[in-house]
């Protein structure tokens, strides 16, 4: 009976064992999100040193963001129809060729920008058409890469790690990542731009190089099998294959609820989001010190959910933790809006972080194990084309009430404060929806079916 323990027990740590070919996507991901929270501060900073347009500066972050809502659903056929690590390495690559286009131009036009130093103090150096016009192109075709990369990256990981290892697999990726992006790489952005504008872009594009060559590296064959495609006949038309992933997770009784209350988490969490900068000036007296402090909480929540969220989950049970990051959002919400300490504010942006990180863990985990592995990419993209789609709808209606708070004659304090008692009150009807579809039962019966299909599948291959 030992021996019998023993091996039984020897196969669940080889199952939840990572292996190699996930360390190189580590180091992978660490690598690039090193490049990236460098890139934070490099690109606004530079944005502000050839204008200070507030509208022009916005339309780069705008250009990012763009394809996240008119690529999305394209780039789930692009990641089911091509070998994901083949995509992956592709787009790292021509990140890594942007970023040095960036910085030759940057290079090129140096005598022409007042120091990184002088920029600091509200400098500014005459109108840089030629600087301006590469920031703009570069950041949407970036956002672009983005969402090529990322739908690729989520989807290739249940074809490195067993089904029982993703949740620690996400959670050890994800906290590691927000660990360069946002704590490593900003100081470290700080400290390169000090130097020369040109400089950090030099060191992303090394990041995105050193990053390619890890993925590249990958050992394994990564394209999606199609079971219903014998040999090399036709393929469904491209538009064909983007309704069947909608159609997919519209037929999916846990995952269309699940896709939706993401969007409706996302866009009502954006409702504050819109106007931070001005909360915490006028209402929390921050000062940039107190502004940073605000902003690293929420990224320590983060850091500390993605390694707790796989044992939080196994405690509590996956439909529990959903349920108490469901309830933690309206009320940490709702703190942030009475509050008047910017102390107690990074508390509530602390816990709230930790519950997104729990839920996208859990989440993640879930439809990576479930979704079928040649629908995972378009799948996955109508999925968080839901739950990125809402968010500049959630900016817009919270600046919105903000002015339209303050036209109707709203004491300037209380019109800030308005948009986090909007999404509190909302999240929490969301709540009282939400919480029982989601439940412990729901998830698990949903997983095994999913491993078991995805077992079928293997068998008759």
């Amino acid at each position: 009976m030992t021996d019998i323990a023993e091996s039984s027990d020897e196969r669940v740590k080889k199952k939840t064992r990572l292996g190699a070919n996930y360390w190189k996507l580590w180091t992978a991901s660490v690598t690039s999100n090193l490049g990236d929270g460098v890139a934070q501060i490099a690109y606004p900073w530079l944005a502000s040193a050839v204008t200070r347009n507030a509208l022009l500066i916005a339309l780069i972050a705008i250009a990012q963001r763009i394809p996240w809502l008119v690529f999305t659903l394209p780039a789930g056929v692009i990641t089911d129809r091509v070998d994901r690590r083949k995509i992956m390495t592709a787009t790292s690559v021509f990140r890594a060729a942007l970023t040095l286009g960036v910085a030759a131009v940057v290079f090129l036009n140096q005598d022409a920008l007042p120091s990184p130093g002088d920029v600091a103090g509200g400098a500014i150096g005459d109108p840089n058409t030629v600087v301006y016009l590469t920031l703009l192109a570069s950041a949407l075709l970036f956002g672009i890469a983005e969402v090529l990369y990322d739908n690729a990256a989520q989807t290739i990981l249940p074809a490195i790690v067993e089904p029982e290892a993703l949740e620690k697999a996400n959670g050890r990726l994800w906290g590691a990542e927000m660990v360069m992006n946002q704590f490593v790489g900003p100081p470290l952005g700080s400290l390169l731009v000090g130097i020369a504008f040109a400089v950090p872009f030099l060191f992303d594009a090394g990041t995105f190089a050193v990053a390619a060559a890890l993925i590249f590296a990958l050992s394994g064959a990564f394209k999606a099998d199609h079971p219903d495609q014998e040999g090399e006949g036709e393929r469904p038309r491209f538009w064909d294959e983007i309704k069947e992933g909608v159609k997919w997770l519209w037929a999916h009784p846990l995952l269309r609820p699940m896709a939706i209350i993401l969007g409706l988490l996302n866009g009502l969490w954006s409702l504050g989001a819109a106007t931070i900068v001005l909360f915490a000036q006028e209402v929390l007296d921050a000062t940039t010190t107190t502004f940073a402090v605000l902003m690293m909480a929420g990224a320590a929540g983060g850091v500390i959910g993605s390694v707790a969220a796989p044992k939080i989950s196994q405690k509590l049970g996956g439909g529990t933790s959903l349920f108490l990051t469901l309830l933690l959002m309206p009320a940490t919400l709702f703190v942030v809006g009475v509050a008047s300490n910017w102390v107690l504010v990074s508390v509530m942006f602390f816990v709230s972080a930790l519950a997104g990180v729990l839920w996208n863990v859990i989440t993640v985990s879930l439809r990576q194990t479930i979704i079928p592995d040649h629908l995972l990419g378009r799948v996955n993209s109508v999925y968080r084309f839901f739950g990125w789609g809402m968010m500049p709808i959630g900016l817009a209606i919270g600046g919105l009430l903000v002015n339209g708070a303050e036209a109707v004659g709203t004491d300037r304090v209380m019109a800030l404060r308005l948009p986090y008692f909007v999404s509190a009150g909302a999240l929490f009807l969301v709540f009282l929806w939400a919480a029982p579809q989601l439940t412990t039962d729901k998830i698990e019966t949903a997983r095994a079916e999913g491993i078991a299909t995805k077992k079928h599948v293997e068998d008759r291959s």
